[in-house]
């Protein structure tokens, strides 16, 4: 099990935000963040009381250029 199941949005969103990435804006119910020197974005969708689909986290984790554990880290 990678642990990767049914974690909140917000959450998720606060942990990019500790591994160094800044919520640049909000468009609809996505959270837009950057990292300065990556020329990547990250599209957190927070939607109401629904977790994140495993496949979207695991495609951020990597485009943020971290592993799952590292993730599930600072997530804790």
């Amino acid at each position: 099990m990678s642990g990767l199941n049914n974690l909140d949005p917000l959450r998720v969103m606060k942990t990019f935000e500790r591994a160094g990435w800044r919520r640049v804006r909000t468009t609809g119910s996505h959270v837009i963040l950057t990292k300065a020197g990556n020329p990547d974005i990250l599209s957190i969708p927070i939607h109401k009381s629904k977790s994140i689909k495993q496949g979207l986290l695991r495609h951020q984790i990597k485009v943020a250029g971290m592993t799952v554990e590292k993730f599930l880290e600072l997530y804790r």
